[in-house]
């Protein structure tokens, strides 16, 4: 019987704070997102990921804090970073961390390591953009590198060397599952291949179509390395929202979508969101997954002949939804959308 994990992530939108020097907008989110995990956790989905940002209209910079909270309120479901950017990270320090969350959370840690959406954190911690691919390349081969040994020996160019020192506490299971986080590109899918890790892509524009050549590569490449079929691991992870119907679903959600993306899209020069893209972009074989439980269950299994994945990750939360509709959508999704795409599928349900 085939196995496919489903999942949420979310990145904690927030309205930006009005009363400088203050966090109450950050104090509400971070309430609320518990309570979106604690129901995704007692409705039986599989996974829940955080993502890491340091802007303004974020919560989260610390996806480990947050999911340690998570671990200690819940019991069954999974908690990854959704990612963590390595690059501007210590590696040590983020084995360290989730060790912890694993700790608390009885062996449910993993972590997702990407390179990130943006660029803040590099100034913020004082790292040159000008050595993007190398600090990415060098961290990943600690960060697994800690993963496998309790003492570690290691060199690198931008890091300080590690001399056969230990690094504590471990996981309890010994090891941290580590996907590699991609947005596309080619080398991306030989890499994670290359290093024998599960891969997950986000499709946030465009035509699901299009991505089906990188999935292609890795999976090809995987096998190359000597990954064996039944161990290949591929996620995917979609902008989604489930309504009641779909009109409702469009109208509620389409001014807080629209709202996010050009809020992101006004420093990457994109045009200002129209509904007429937005409705181009829910249509059949778009990547946007917003309208009814039967829309978005037809466009899960259509991505999933495309892809063949086996974890699903819906993006949660999004803009500024309002937490009762976010709360109904993971409602919606958990007991609706997951039970009859497994039906479909003939999973075990």
């Amino acid at each position: 019987m085939k196995k496919i994990e489903f999942g949420l992530m979310t990145f904690a939108d927030m309205a930006p704070e009005t009363v400088p020097g203050k966090g109450i907008h950050a104090h509400k989110r971070l309430q609320d997102l518990l309570e979106e995990i604690k129901l995704a956790d007692k409705l039986g989905i599989d996974v829940f990921g955080i993502g890491e940002h340091h802007r303004p209209d974020y919560a989260v910079s610390s996806p480990t804090t947050v999911l340690a909270a998570a671990a200690a309120v819940t019991e069954n479901i999974k908690l990854t970073s959704a990612v963590t950017v390595l690059s501007s990270e210590d590696p040590v320090r983020v084995y360290q961390q989730f060790a912890t969350v694993d700790a608390i959370s009885g062996g449910r840690a993993e972590i997702m390591a990407g390179r990130g959406s943006f660029i803040e954190s590099f100034p913020l911690f004082g790292f040159d953009l000008g050595d993007y691919d190398e600090l990415f390349e060098e961290k990943l081969d600690l960060l697994l590198k800690i993963n496998e040994s309790e003492k570690v020996s290691w060199n690198g160019k931008l890091r300080a060397p590690i001399h056969d020192l230990g690094v504590y506490p471990r996981a309890l299971n010994g090891k941290i599952p580590v996907w590699l986080a991609a947005g596309g590109t080619p080398a991306s899918a030989v890499r994670a291949a290359k290093l024998h890790l599960p891969l997950m892509l986000a499709i946030i524009g465009g035509m699901p179509r299009q991505f089906v050549p990188f999935i292609s590569l890795y999976k090809k490449s995987a096998l190359e390395n000597g990954i064996k079929p039944e161990d290949l691991q591929v996620g995917i992870n979609n902008h989604m929202f489930v309504g009641e119907n779909s009109e409702k679903a469009a109208d509620d959600f389409f001014p807080h979508y629209a709202q996010m993306m050009d809020r992101v899209g006004k420093s990457r020069g994109w045009q200002p969101m129209t509904r007429e893209q937005f409705e181009f972009m829910r249509a059949p074989e778009g990547s946007l997954m917003v309208g009814s439980v039967d829309e978005v269950v037809e466009k899960i299994l259509y991505e999933y002949e495309l892809f063949g994945f086996t974890r699903f990750f819906a993006q949660a939360s999004m803009g500024f939804v309002p937490h009762e509709l976010a709360m109904k959508y993971i409602e919606l999704f958990a007991t609706q959308v997951i039970p009859e795409v497994k039906r479909r599928l003939e999973l075990d349900v």
